[in-house]
């Protein structure tokens, strides 16, 4: 069987993994637990930080070593579908640790911290969890700018974005006045961004504490405004994916019954008329031409017709 693969025959994943980092006092970890049925994997110590309101119904694994980590995804998660991460710059320092022991890693140690990396990503993946990365803010210079980023280390930065669906800045903007918390998954001037489900440009993420610290919501912002659009985007595409299927189907079934001139005339007087979908026309045509000339049709460039060869 051939590794090559059309678009409609890719593995389309039902899970997100993404990454939210802003600076300190922006509820990062609260509006990571927003994501559905979540287990906390609290690297950094910041589960005390969090309004007990938010906690409650949460499982919670206080990492001191990366071993906890390995430990913890042999055992059954089947209760969670997201696996929080917080933050994502305290984790890697695990595992730096893990590789290098005291000392500071070299060149020759990223390949391997890197790996690590993608074998925990890959290993959520195959347990079917979404994942939620928290970091905080960096900056970097371009020129004259200065651009807001998740602040891991240089030497693993592209490496993780790279494996990243979704990446959010999450920051207080001024609203007539009113400071309000909103996130962004585009890329701008001012901070890195990834949003690959054409999530609105700015999005306002609501406060459910009262004055007293009270929930007067339920905490769901991820769950409903960032992951379930992108799973329907997920979906959409699986379902153009089987009406692919179905009408290539259909089209091969057709092309079996050519077997002279007439039928092939016959054919391609409607090879318009299936429900097509992405490039099914022309994988039609493709496939009619290869019959045609498997036959030894000739084709009348002034009848724009075929006729048998012996004619």
């Amino acid at each position: 069987m051939s590794l090559i693969k059309k678009s409609n025959e890719l593995v389309i994943p039902s899970t997100v993994k993404m990454m939210i980092y802003g600076q300190a006092g922006m509820g990062k970890t609260t509006v990571a637990l927003s994501a559905p049925k979540p287990l906390l994997l609290d690297f950094d110590n910041g589960v005390k930080r969090v309004n007990m309101a938010h906690l409650d119904g949460i499982d919670i694994v206080q990492v001191s070593s990366w071993q906890d980590v390995q430990q913890v995804l042999q055992e059954d998660l089947s209760a969670y579908q997201t696996i929080v991460v917080d933050t994502i710059g305290k984790m890697m320092d695990f595992i730096i640790s893990y590789k290098c022991g005291t000392r500071q890693p070299q060149i020759k140690d990223w390949g391997g911290i890197n790996a690590e990396f993608s074998w925990m990503t890959r290993t959520l993946s195959s347990l079917n969890k979404n994942v939620v990365f928290v970091a905080h803010r960096d900056t970097r210079k371009e020129g004259d700018d200065t651009v807001f980023i998740p602040a891991l280390r240089e030497k693993s930065y592209n490496s993780i974005v790279t494996e990243l669906d979704l990446l959010g800045y999450l920051e207080m903007r001024n609203e007539n006045g009113v400071q309000k918390r909103t996130i962004t998954f585009d890329p701008t001037s001012r901070n890195d961004g990834k949003n690959t489900c054409n999530l609105p440009g700015i999005m306002f993420v609501p406060n459910i504490l009262d004055k007293n610290g009270n929930p007067t919501a339920k905490n769901d912002f991820i769950t409903t405004q960032v992951i379930r659009p992108y799973l329907n985007m997920l979906q959409v595409k699986k379902e153009e994916a089987a009406k692919y299927d179905h009408v290539i189907a259909e089209i091969k079934e057709n092309i079996e019954f050519i077997t002279d001139a007439q039928s092939a005339n016959e054919f391609a007087s409607r090879i318009n008329e299936f429900e097509h979908v992405g490039s099914s026309l022309s994988m039609a045509r493709n496939l009619f031409a290869a019959k045609v000339k498997a036959l030894g049709l000739v084709f009348n460039k002034e009848t724009k017709t075929y006729a048998d060869k012996a004619a």
